[in-house]
């Protein structure tokens, strides 16, 4: 997997001062994409043990609220799997970071996957099921709202993931 940018102290993709990861890859091609340069799989650099590692370094500072994954698109089956056990790591480290992640597939709530069921590999469930926070729904241009909090058109939910896997049904983070 490769990555496009990686945004060391960012205030705009989750609650908090985060580390955003914007990896590479995406086949949504949602008509006016702020980040269309990262739909490319081959774009940025590669997503290696010296980038996660200073990711997992940056992360243990005390005015990082957590990490955000963003695209690209961290969800699409290829990333998935380099994903995972990173966000594995991030989770065992630090607990009480919080992990958002921007998707444009949209969360199957009573199984916990996603309903683009050709979309969902061997890590979907568990990667998921590791998230605090999934905004979900690809980005409409026709939908785009400013005042929005966290996403950009109306379609697009911010899910409370850990609520929304206990109840089997969808509990929104923010309304």
């Amino acid at each position: 997997m490769n990555y496009a940018t990686i945004k060391w102290t960012d205030i705009a993709n989750g609650e908090g001062v985060r580390i955003s990861l914007f990896v590479s890859g995406c086949t949504h091609r949602c008509k006016n994409c702020f980040n269309e340069i990262a739909w490319d799989f081959a774009y940025g650099a590669p997503f290696d043990e010296t980038v996660q590692e200073q990711i997992l370094k940056e992360l243990g500072s005390d005015y990082i609220a957590g990490l955000s994954l963003l695209g690209g698109e961290p969800l699409e089956p290829q990333n998935q799997e380099a994903l995972y056990p990173f966000v594995e790591k991030v989770r065992a480290l630090y607990p009480q970071k919080t992990i958002w992640c921007y998707t444009g597939f949209v969360l199957d709530e009573k199984q916990g996957v996603l309903r683009e069921t050709h979309k969902n590999t061997e890590w979907t469930k568990g990667l998921i099921a590791m998230f605090d926070v999934l905004v979900d729904g690809s980005y409409i241009e026709e939908l785009k709202d400013i005042r929005l909090k966290f996403r950009g058109s109306s379609n697009q939910r911010v899910i409370d993931v850990q609520e929304t896997l206990k109840q089997g049904k969808c509990k929104l983070y923010l309304e």
